[in-house]
């Protein structure tokens, strides 16, 4: 089954185009980073609109790269949710649209099962079941998963995201958005120890996360540290931004290793935008070798939003017979539990 991908849930516009038989084929992401950038952060109406401008020329590169048409399609998957409505609109209408013309099936696709799907396009992938660490700039989320649809819970955050605790800390230490990998830079000139930051939740039972204290935390020791014309040392900045890391760090460490643990299995997935963290990537092997556990990833690329994951996700449920009918539902916010096993 050759299937198209399209992701327009936020800020980046990503195409794909995947057979089941032969894996990816073609996939490419329009990022619109720099357009929200002189904000500070994600401006929906303009990610919509230039979504509408995007995605078309996108879908025929795609193709084009692919080396096939759009009459060779079988099938459209389409973000569904959670995201921005606008945005999701939008990709939503053109594949909907698209599937119709062609007579095709079309499926909405959960973002974030998305995510947690994309280890699976790599080489080595992750066998059912195991736990996934959804951590990005909207969700951190631990959720033990059996297959495709199967999923439970196990803890989520109370406030803040990772990836949004990032943002807001590198706002603070005076970058532009998006921070997480602005910080992570900062963060590898920085002295580890001199800043102790708080590990927030750690230190009680349970599997939620809340990163609310730790912004707090870092927003008192940056105005600790101004000087008189209200600046931070260059230095100072990066010990700062290295403290700040390395509390998410173990803070994401320390609950996988515990909802590990509790769930009894040995097998990691993380997923996300922040997944892509170099530092965490150097900590969490380390530590789960301790409990001979593995941890597996999707390659930098595909921890942000991609079209492949989406393509991947889609085709899952599509083989296994599921499709949407000809309305069109978008939804900025969808529980993953509602989802149906495939």
């Amino acid at each position: 089954m050759l299937v198209l991908g399209i992701e327009t849930s936020c800020d980046e516009t990503g195409i794909a185009i995947y057979d089941s038989g032969r894996g990816l084929l073609a996939e490419t992401l329009y990022s619109q980073v720099e357009l929200h950038a002189e904000y500070g952060g994600v401006v929906p109406e303009l990610a919509s609109r230039d979504h509408i401008r995007k995605t078309l020329p996108l879908i025929e590169q795609v193709l084009a790269e692919a080396g096939c048409g759009r009459g060779d399609l079988d099938a459209v998957a389409y973000t569904a949710g959670p995201g921005l409505i606008g945005a999701l609109m939008v990709g939503a209408m053109i594949g909907r649209s698209l599937a119709y013309a062609l007579g095709i099936p079309a499926i909405g696709v959960h973002h974030m099962e998305g995510h947690l799907l994309a280890p699976m396009l790599e080489e080595n992938p992750p066998v059912f079941p195991f736990i996934a660490l959804l951590v990005s700039g909207g969700h951190t989320q631990l959720i033990r998963v059996e297959g495709v649809g199967q999923y439970r819970l196990l803890g989520e955050s109370l406030d803040d995201a990772a990836g949004e605790a990032f943002d807001k800390a590198a706002k603070m230490l005076g970058m532009s958005y998006p921070g997480g990998p602005l910080i992570a830079a900062l963060a590898e000139q920085g002295e580890r120890g001199r800043f102790v930051f708080p590990r927030p939740m750690t230190n009680r039972p349970g599997l939620d996360f809340s990163f609310s204290g730790l912004k707090t935390f870092t927003l008192n020791t940056c105005s600790e540290h101004r000087d008189a014309q209200g600046l931070i040392a260059e230095q100072t900045r990066a010990d700062i931004a290295c403290a700040f890391e390395e509390a998410v760090v173990d803070t994401l460490v320390i609950k996988c290793r515990r909802a590990l643990k509790q769930e009894s299995l040995q097998r990691l997935v993380i997923a996300g935008g922040v997944s892509a963290n170099k530092r965490l990537r150097e900590k969490l092997p380390e530590a789960l070798a301790k409990q001979r556990a593995q941890v597996f990833y999707a390659r930098p690329a595909f921890c942000t939003d991609n079209g492949a994951m989406i393509a991947y996700a889609g085709c899952q449920r599509l083989v296994a017979g599921q499709g949407d009918g000809l309305g069109v539902t978008a939804r900025p916010r969808w529980p993953m539990e509602q989802l149906p096993a495939v």
